[in-house]
């Protein structure tokens, strides 16, 4: 199997990464594309030492940490000033802390995993993902709307956010009580399954949302492959099914983390 052959399933997850670590499809696919290109301009540097996938986060870790300061700003260098939106809170969390708080939480990596990929150990690991998500909870606090049909995950995801310190300002089952709810409530966060009960869709339901107001958006599907192409507008924040609290949890810091209402003072 060629070197390609092996990454290539583990692409639209290193795609989910960039966006959650940027806060932009555009500026995350863009790193994804540079650490591409450097595998294919070396591809004799690549770690083979450790599996694929380990690997090809390596390689996109080395890419990243090499044009963000941790002392400085996180402004992405392929962007054109877009991330400015995160600069009051990027002051407070050092890149390292959301790096470790999205490579445990998010891509399920081990701490001893995700130790190797940002160059620390697994005490380091746990320590800035415990700091990050203090960090960030103290400086983002949101109304939620809900838009998902099977009762039991709403229930759970009502209980996640609500435990979070959050506020669930509703649940929706169909797009249009989902656009309903959203015009009446101002959401600040909303958390939207893709096919919803009277096969409507999520996305058309947000897309409805985003044509009256600005809002975040949190995408949860079992199919997160066909949403992490790279080919379109795709979603920056995306949770697979079946998910879990961590998961969830670090999904909404990243979301808010990047959203211009809540920027502290």
């Amino acid at each position: 199997m060629s070197l390609g052959q092996e990454l290539a399933p583990h692409l639209p997850f290193l795609r989910r990464y960039a966006r959650a670590l940027t806060g932009s499809q555009q500026h995350g696919d863009a790193y994804v594309r540079a650490a591409l290109e450097a595998i294919v301009a070396a591809p004799g540097d690549f770690p083979r030492d450790v599996d694929a996938r380990l690997g090809l986060y390596r390689t996109f870790q080395r890419i990243w940490s090499s044009t963000n300061d941790d002392e400085q700003s996180d402004a992405d260098p392929v962007s054109d000033g877009t991330e400015a939106i995160a600069q009051a809170r990027l002051a407070r969390i050092t890149p390292r802390s959301r790096q470790a708080l999205l490579l445990t939480a998010m891509e399920g990596f081990t701490p001893e995993d995700a130790a190797y990929l940002i160059e620390g150990t697994p005490d380091e690991v746990e320590a800035l993902v415990a700091d990050a998500l203090a960090e960030i909870e103290r400086q983002t606090r949101a109304d939620v709307l809900i838009i998902e049909d099977e009762p039991i995950i709403a229930m759970d995801l009502e209980t996640i956010v609500r435990d979070l310190g959050h506020s669930v300002n509703g649940v929706a089952v169909t797009r249009d009580e989902a656009v309903s709810q959203a015009l009446a409530q101002r959401p600040t966060l909303v958390l939207a399954d893709i096919q919803l009960a009277d096969d409507s869709s999520g996305i058309d339901a947000v897309k409805d949302i985003l044509a009256e107001f600005s809002v975040p958006v949190i995408f949860i599907t079992a199919f997160p492959e066909r949403l992490l192409t790279g080919e379109r507008p795709e979603p920056t924040f995306l949770i697979t099914k079946p998910f879990q609290r961590s998961t969830v949890k670090a999904a909404i810091s990243q979301a808010l983390f990047f959203d211009s209402t809540t920027v502290p003072a």
